[in-house]
């Protein structure tokens, strides 16, 4: 069932990040107002990447495949499956929120509406693409998995 949550959520994180990198990408380049719905944009943007965060890290520790990674961690360089979910996917993925977390708390302080949009175009474009080499693709060499399970 986590693991269901869990691929259904990344639609969540990637659809609002995208949304969000428009709303920013448009209010940056047309001098528009940072409006209380880009506000909420950003705000729900972190809010919906630290739900995926709490789901992921619940699954993490009740893995098979992360317990069999754990278990033996230098053997596990052997099968990339494993070192992809027990560090790559784990790591960059935390990474990613931290940087949209970073990205949210330094929107919100900015002084003007410009700012604001640069700093989310700025944090969240880096983290989406942190976030988009770490899924597992079902086209990515490193572990393919379906779009949902």
């Amino acid at each position: 069932m986590l693991l269901v949550l869990h691929s259904a959520f990344r639609w969540l994180v990637v659809f609002s990040l995208l949304l969000s990198l428009y709303r920013s990408y448009r209010g940056y380049w047309g001098n528009r107002p940072f409006t209380r719905t880009e506000d909420r944009i950003r705000h729900w943007t972190a809010t919906i990447a630290h739900v995926q965060l709490m789901i992921g890290m619940v699954l993490y520790f009740q893995s098979p495949l992360i317990k069999a990674f754990l278990q033996d961690v230098g053997s596990s360089r052997e099968s990339f499956a494993l070192l992809f979910f027990g560090m790559i996917h784990s790591t960059l993925m935390l990474a990613a929120i931290v940087l949209v977390t970073i990205g949210s708390a330094l929107a919100k302080r900015k002084p003007t509406d410009r700012l604001k949009f640069k700093t989310m175009l700025v944090w969240y474009t880096v983290a989406a693409i942190v976030i988009l080499i770490a899924i597992p693709w079902p086209f990515s060499p490193f572990a393919a998995r379906p779009y949902f399970r």
